[in-house]
């Protein structure tokens, strides 16, 4: 009996830390695509128009959510549709959806140019409830893009809703009111460029260029002037179209896949221009150690080679 009052205190002091915490309370999060406009490669961002809908269970209010990747976050339109009250669902839960437009932040890429791929991302938080009291998780039944949205010079690849724990490392110098982690939930769509872009519009042009050049190679070398002004021709002209599509990225401090194309390119050129040169040279010579039929057959293989080269060095640098 003398124990009871000692194993009393020692429940009441230690029972708290004991019982197991209590589950955070979980909110299912969908969203549906409207429109997507302005993709700007040089401000790197974005415009969104969408619906976004909460459904849970429990006390805390999860809309009272923040856009993490949002842009003049002022500005941004987030409207509940119909009264603005929660709905009751069939099972219990409460629901809630918004009609959402705003600038959202996403750094373009362009290494991979003409054939990159994007993935925009819209993200949310709430900043008020830790991951340990509140979770988003996806709700998929119902999340995806509207059907007949298309964007000029892009391709739709699919979309997905991932929820996660932000950590930010840092208890941004309170720790009494501010935590590390909290619930992030992405809806995250994936664009990429049509092939015949890359196709059509960026290798054509600078093959037919490359032909040009190599068709020195297919002339008698007696015609040192029409030989030399073909390639030379080629080189500036390749010189020109890099331009014109460099004109239209933003300053990336990098090469980008078309760039290497078009340094293969220029290097392809420069050894043709040289051959020539080279057999010019061959041809003023008094004695010349290599019979004239030779040459014409060793240049029109360098030719194939060339061309040969151009296509490995695309596909390889493609795959890369």
């Amino acid at each position: 009996m003398r124990l009871l009052p000692v194993a009393l205190i020692l429940y009441v002091v230690f029972c708290p830390w004991l019982a197991p915490a209590a589950p955070p309370q979980e909110v299912r999060v969908g969203m549906y695509l409207m429109n997507l406009y302005d993709l700007n490669m040089d401000e790197h961002s974005f415009y969104a128009d969408f619906y976004i809908w909460f459904k849970w269970k429990g006390d805390i209010d999860p809309t009272e959510f923040e856009f993490v990747n949002s842009i003049e976050k002022w500005s941004i339109a987030a409207n509940p549709s119909g009264d603005g009250s929660d709905s009751l669902l069939a099972d219990g839960s409460n629901y809630r959806i918004f009609r959402v437009e705003g600038r959202f932040f996403h750094s373009f890429l362009l290494g991979h140019f003409p054939l990159d791929r994007h993935a925009l991302d819209i993200q949310i938080e709430n900043p008020e409830h830790p991951a340990d009291s509140l979770v988003y998780l996806p709700d998929t039944s119902g999340a995806t893009i509207r059907k007949t949205l298309q964007l000029v010079g892009w391709e739709t690849r699919g979309c997905a809703l991932r929820s996660g724990v932000h950590d930010y490392g840092t208890d941004f110098g309170n720790p009494l009111e501010n935590a590390r982690q909290y619930s992030n939930l992405a809806f995250t769509l994936i664009l990429a460029r049509p092939i015949n872009y890359f196709l059509l519009k960026m290798l054509l042009p600078l093959l037919v260029v490359l032909l040009v050049s190599l068709g020195a190679l297919m002339l008698h070398p007696s015609y040192i002037d029409t030989r030399s002004s073909l390639p030379i021709g080629a080189l500036l002209t390749a010189v020109f179209l890099q331009q014109s599509y460099s004109n239209a990225l933003p300053d990336t401090g990098y090469m980008v896949l078309m760039d290497k194309i078009y340094l293969l390119a220029y290097v392809l050129i420069s050894l043709v221009l040289l051959q020539v040169i080279r057999s010019g040279n061959w041809l003023v010579r008094p004695k010349s150690s290599l019979p004239e039929p030779k040459l014409i057959r060793k240049e029109r293989r360098l030719a194939a080679l060339y061309l040969f080269l151009f296509l490995a060095g695309v596909l390889l640098l493609s795959a890369l």
